[in-house]
């Protein structure tokens, strides 16, 4: 079973974001559980948390099918001690939000250097703060998304998340959340069956199918390799829309949320239907 949605708004209360995944025929969906662009935010209360699974029950999502991301704010492998503790603390809150809400899953983007430390002691300080988050929590999986690479963000090549992944103590409480148009970006080619093949032979020799939790389906504005993150409309870009056929058509992609993440989101029920039909639903 495909799980398409897009990521929707929560404007008003998380409890929305199932209402207005629903009305544009999604069956996945994302969400930010508080103000992406703010450290930290009143807790979750027991009527938010009720409200919330109320409104996922009644249209039909489970935790499976639900897709949260962290604040953009939050850089894990942070070179400086201020910095890091600042971004371990937003974080474990925001893997706590998840738990309250009763959702399974938490996506977030792996962190920085900032070219103050290596990439490597970088990575290492990525996976001591999924360990301190899980140590801290229960039932929520950090869910590690590839970049395109741009600047000295880290987790563009797939032996940067096999490395985190590693050093995590916990490995059924960690996972991997794909973007199509980062990992164009980072080099990797999806354009045509033999290189999406071989892209994703590489990806479950690397890391493993068995990490997925998630994916991004976005197509992409800038060339294979260039490191720059812009998404396109599905079929509008680079990518065009072969790629997005194939992962439609491929069950190694059932039973995890692909979420749009698009720039035009009065297009989206437009979008999601189109890959359903590549889907066959």
């Amino acid at each position: 079973m495909k799980y398409i949605g897009a990521h929707v708004s929560a404007s008003g209360g998380v409890e929305n974001a199932p209402l207005n995944a629903h009305a544009i025929g999604a069956t996945a969906f994302a969400l930010f559980t508080k103000n992406q662009r703010q450290w930290s935010a009143p807790p979750v209360t027991d009527e938010q948390a009720a409200c919330f699974k109320e409104a996922c029950a009644k249209y039909g999502y489970t935790a499976s099918q639900i897709l949260p991301h962290d604040s953009y704010l939050i850089n894990l492998g942070h070179p400086e001690r201020e910095g890091l503790e600042k971004s371990r603390a937003a974080f474990f809150e925001e893997m706590e939000r998840c738990e309250k809400l009763g959702l399974d899953r938490l996506n977030f983007h792996p962190g920085s250097h900032l070219n103050k430390i290596t990439a490597l002691q970088s990575l290492d300080r990525i996976a001591e703060s999924i360990n301190m988050a899980l140590d801290r929590t229960h039932g929520v999986t950090a869910v590690i998304e590839n970049t395109a690479g741009q600047g000295s963000n880290l987790g563009f090549a797939f032996e940067h998340l096999a490395h985190i992944i590693e050093r995590v103590e916990d490995k059924s409480r960690v996972g991997v959340c794909i973007d199509t148009c980062h990992a164009f970006a980072a080099g990797y080619d999806l354009r045509t069956r033999e290189t999406f093949e071989q892209t994703f032979a590489d990806f479950d020799r690397i890391v493993g199918f068995n990490y997925l939790r998630g994916m991004h389906l976005n197509d992409a504005m800038k060339i294979l390799g260039s490191h720059v993150d812009r998404h396109s409309p599905l079929g509008e870009g680079m990518l065009g829309i072969d790629p997005f056929r194939f992962i439609c058509e491929d069950p190694r992609f059932d039973n995890v949320p692909l979420i749009l993440e698009t720039p035009d989101e009065s297009r989206w029920s437009e979008e999601i239907a189109r890959l359903k039909g590549f889907a066959g639903e």
